[in-house]
């Protein structure tokens, strides 16, 4: 009885010591990857910025912490309630002058969740530069269409106003032609655009 209890107590203890040595090494190897993982997405995430206004700088504003719970207040007097603006960036000329903004927005009604998107806006034409769907949880080959060039490039040139979406085709000024079969998607994408450029006009727009 006594040898069998000391066999339990030593299996006991073996099996403590396997257990702080595997967490042990699974924390080095997560400080390990950390910093690699994180440089990898914040790349990322510029080149996805990039697409939306190709050639300018890019720089992430002192105070964004501020400017972003200014976004949300923006987002939520624009009846936009439930989405979120997630980033501002300035993007600045060769000169380093500042030419636009980028702002990327999320709204959580999509079809399978939230749609995060992208924007570029040039100041001097209050037009938008492009547009890029960063994440989506869309259906395969109906709302995940949103990232094709088709549904995509319709967004550069618009007046960074606001915009609205139009079933089977025909869209004009300010309007998108809506996915078809996705109408849900489409309203998402929407509004998280529609987001980002309340965010401009009431914030970042000269003049404001």
């Amino acid at each position: 009885m006594a040898k069998s209890k000391s066999s339990f107590i030593k299996n006991c203890v073996a099996l403590l010591v396997i257990t702080l040595v595997a967490g042990l090494a699974l924390s080095a190897v997560n400080e390990i990857t950390k910093a690699p993982i994180a440089k990898a997405e914040e790349q990322a995430r510029l080149e996805a910025y990039q697409t939306v206004y190709p050639g300018v700088e890019l720089e992430t504003p002192a105070d964004i912490d501020t400017m972003l719970e200014g976004a949300q207040a923006a987002v939520e007097a624009a009846g936009l309630s439930g989405c979120t603006v997630s980033d501002i960036l300035y993007a600045n000329g060769e000169n380093g002058e500042r030419v636009g903004y980028i702002i990327a927005a999320v709204s959580p009604n999509g079809y399978g969740g939230d749609v995060s998107v992208a924007i570029g806006i040039e100041a001097a034409s209050d037009t938008i530069t492009g547009f890029s769907v960063l994440s989506n949880s869309e259906t395969a080959g109906l709302g995940a269409r949103c990232t094709e060039d088709a549904f995509t490039s319709q967004f550069a040139g618009k007046e960074a106003t606001s915009i609205e979406y139009v079933k089977g085709g025909g869209a004009a000024g300010n309007q998108i032609d809506a996915i078809s079969g996705a109408t849900v998607t489409t309203n998402a994408v929407t509004e998280a655009v529609n987001s980002a450029l309340a965010v401009y006009n009431s914030l970042l727009k000269e003049g404001v």
